[in-house]
């Protein structure tokens, strides 16, 4: 009698190389390593370097066997798979004490280590949230950690295009160092995408700082660069425009409540480095700066803003109105603003008509985000307007605020509105709209 496996047994054992390497590619550390087991051909496929191409590593700060055994698998994969590695991510997640730091610093001094002398392939860095302000860091660890960060940034500084290192809270000199880090072989860098919003601790005035202008001036080939509000001067956009404008494409600004902002930038300067950089678009994040003298001295005409994101983070302030930024500043951008987020406690307020005549007026305009005090009728005649082809929204995403705990009767009204559009909304919209009860 035919044994009915054998078929089976033939067909896996003649599966093609690529789909082996692709059921390989949705299996953890330890799946892998157990097929691996099943004979060379798999163990052979368990060593295909794209396998191995990106990492994400995660440190858990609250202890535990798993989380222990962490850190043993990190210096594991490295030795093992870091020669393949072309994008690395590192995660801390809830650090908690000074030992948990320490045992970090110690691991990532031994796997940067290994990898700077394996590796010529990593392009992509990013450690997010490192938080080295914070007391559990002692200053000696801290001082190792930026050290040996310093020194892997030297030796892949040719070949690194990416580096992420938002959230790390480090003073202006250690901050300069690990940037020039980048540029140490050549004194030039050609990284294309650095992302260090809130990479400064809080309340420093990096943009009056000589040492942060000589460090940017090293970077020649930007593409994108996201950083805080309090980075900028008009010597910081000089040194884009003289060394990047053939390249820079974005500037992603964050400007938050407790980051100095004060400074004064002339609207020239803006306009000299759209001029050298004609890609570049601009996108805003506001996190409670939302009084309107403190936005005109940001949001200037000249730039070539793309995105404006303002959010009160729930918090309500009684000084301030945003009625003036509706209807005298963001209209400067009417022919240039793609995207819109707005998360507003403005129940001092209503903004129906301004928000609406804005959209309107933005014809570029095709997304939509708003958290605010607003009347269900202001949906019904947004989605008029975008029928009428008077506007060209393609998402819209709303959340109503209302000062009632009972919705039932603003919920009654969306799903008439969204009836009476359904074609629209399923045939052309990213469309989500709920109401929110803020009592």
């Amino acid at each position: 009698m035919e044994d009915d496996s054998e078929p089976e047994q033939r067909s896996w054992a003649h599966l093609p190389d690529v789909c082996l390497r692709h059921v390989f590619h949705w299996l953890d550390d330890r799946d892998r390593s157990q097929a691996a087991l099943v004979c060379k051909k798999w163990s052979w496929a368990m060593y295909s370097g794209s396998l191995w191409r990106r990492r994400t590593i995660t440190f858990y700060g609250r202890p535990s066997r798993a989380h222990t055994l962490e850190f043993q698998s990190a210096l594991w994969y490295v030795k093992k798979f870091g020669k393949y590695l072309e994008h690395l991510e590192i995660k801390l997640s809830n650090p908690y004490n000074t030992a948990f730091t320490q045992k970090f610093q110690v691991t990532m001094r031994g796997l940067l280590s290994h990898l700077s002398k394996c590796n010529s392939r990593l392009v992509s860095l990013s450690i997010k949230y490192l938080e080295l302000d914070r007391l559990i860091w002692k200053n000696v660890v801290r001082a190792q950690f930026i050290k040996t960060l310093a020194t892997f940034l030297k030796r892949m500084s040719k070949q690194l295009d990416y580096l992420n290192l938002k959230g790390a809270r480090v003073t202006l000199e250690e901050g300069c160092e690990l940037l020039n880090s980048l540029s140490f072989l050549t004194n030039k860098g050609f990284i294309s995408e650095i992302n260090i919003e809130d990479f400064f601790s809080l309340h420093l005035p990096v943009y009056s700082s000589t040492l942060f202008h000589q460090t940017m001036s090293k970077f020649h080939s930007l593409v994108i660069l996201t950083f805080n509000y309090n980075c900028i001067s008009d010597e910081l956009l000089d040194i884009l425009q003289d060394h990047s404008a053939h390249s820079l494409c974005t500037l992603n600004i964050k400007c938050h409540i407790h980051d100095p902002h004060g400074q004064v930038v002339w609207g020239m300067s803006w306009a000299n480095l759209a001029k050298r950089a004609p890609k570049l678009k601009v996108n805003f994040f506001f996190e409670r700066v939302m009084k309107h003298d403190h936005l005109a001295r940001i949001l200037l005409v000249e730039i070539p803003v793309r995105s404006i994101s303002l959010r009160s983070c729930y918090f309500n302030d009684p000084d301030w109105t945003m009625r003036p930024t509706l209807t005298n500043l963001l209209p400067a951008y009417w022919h240039v603003l793609q995207k819109l987020t707005l998360e507003l406690n403005n129940d001092h307020e209503l903004l129906d008509d301004e928000l609406l005549q804005l959209i309107l007026s933005c014809k570029r305009l095709l997304f939509l985000k708003v958290w605010a005090f607003l009347s269900v009728t202001f949906m019904e005649k947004l989605l008029q307007n975008r029928a009428d082809r008077k506007c060209i929204l393609t998402t819209i995403k709303v959340r109503i605020y209302t000062a009632r705990q009972e919705t039932s009767e603003e919920d009654r009204l969306l799903c008439d509105i969204y009836r009476k559009f359904k074609y629209l909304i399923d045939s052309e919209l990213n469309y989500f709209v709920i109401t929110y009860p803020m009592v």
